[in-house]
């Protein structure tokens, strides 16, 4: 019992290292760019429809694609896969258990997890997609497994496009590490 409660403390010290300031500014142009290309999408051919392109998961890939351009959660094929595999595994669980919204909930992440890790795909924004097919209304609803062709693989390519664009503009960048 000691043991268990004894790895909670972590295995290493300090904070995590500063980066430099042009990894900084080049995060915040990636993200800026992404975001933004996605919400001009939304907002010149969505505005005004029942449609929606911005995902609130979406600003977790932008931290991921654009500010740990480097870690394998962050790949083209993690990116892309893991959304559209999680959009799937979510509105699959409201279609059969919307009568329990909290089983639907937790089977959605849960089970996405679980899709992603055997897909390898393991996106961790993935998991708000998934919740968010279950938890977002009507609108969302109302889309079913179209849910995982748009919004969320056109807004995952879109942050794609951009993020190899912007993440190999600097020399001291490069994006993506592997593709599949």
């Amino acid at each position: 019992m000691k043991n268990y409660f004894r790895k909670m403390r972590g295995t290493t010290r300090g904070s995590p290292p500063r980066v430099r300031m042009s990894e900084v500014i080049w995060s915040w142009l990636g993200a800026f760019l992404g975001i933004g290309a996605v919400a001009l999408l939304n907002g010149y051919f969505f505005e005004g429809t029942d449609y929606l392109m911005m995902l609130g998961s979406f600003g977790a890939s932008a931290v991921l694609i654009y500010g740990a351009v480097r870690s394998p959660l962050a790949q083209p094929r993690n990116l892309i896969g893991g959304h559209i595999i999680s959009a799937l595994v979510g509105v699959a669980a409201f279609k059969l258990l919307a009568g329990q919204l909290w089983l639907a909930e937790a089977t959605a992440v849960a089970t996405a997890i679980a899709a992603m890790h055997l897909t390898k795909t393991l996106h961790p924004p993935g998991g708000a997609t998934a919740l968010i097919a279950v938890i977002g209304g009507e609108k969302v609803h109302a889309l079913g497994f179209a849910y995982a062709a748009a919004p969320v693989g056109l807004g995952a390519l879109l942050l794609l496009l951009v993020a190899l664009l912007v993440n190999n503009i600097p020399d001291t960048r490069r994006y993506p590490e592997v593709w599949f």
